[in-house]
Order: structure tokens, then C-alpha cells, then sequence
């Protein structure tokens, strides 16, 4: 008998009908974490500068 390794399972689960769903919204989550992450930074870097009216301009672009 051939003894799978823990990715076979993980894979699986993860691509049984009723998970895929799950598995597409968790990297959508993940991606507009990192947007708004990136967009907080690039904010808090302008206002650092002391150019907090430049931050509207560029939430708009």
C-alpha cells in the first residue's frame, strides 16, 4: 500500500467541490489585506512628509 504524503491530503480537501469557494474568498481576503495594508503605508508616509493634502489625490488614482 502506498503511503501518500501530507500535500495529498491537504490537496484533497482543498479542491473537493465545497471548498472551493472557501478557497477563493481566503485569497481575496489576502490580496485586499495587502492592498489596504500597502495604501495605509504609502498614507502614513505622505503625512509623515507633511503632505496630508496630497492623500486624498492619491486615494483617488
Amino acid at each position: 500500500m502506498e503511503e501518500h504524503s501530507g500535500w495529498y491530503y491537504f490537496m484533497e480537501i482543498v479542491t473537493k467541490p465545497d471548498n472551493i469557494p472557501i478557497v477563493g474568498m481566503l485569497i481575496l481576503v489576502l490580496f485586499f489585506s495587502w492592498v489596504g495594508l500597502k495604501q495605509a503605508l504609502r498614507n502614513d508616509k505622505l503625512k509623515d512628509e507633511g503632505r496630508e493634502d496630497e492623500i486624498p489625490e492619491k486615494m483617488w488614482k
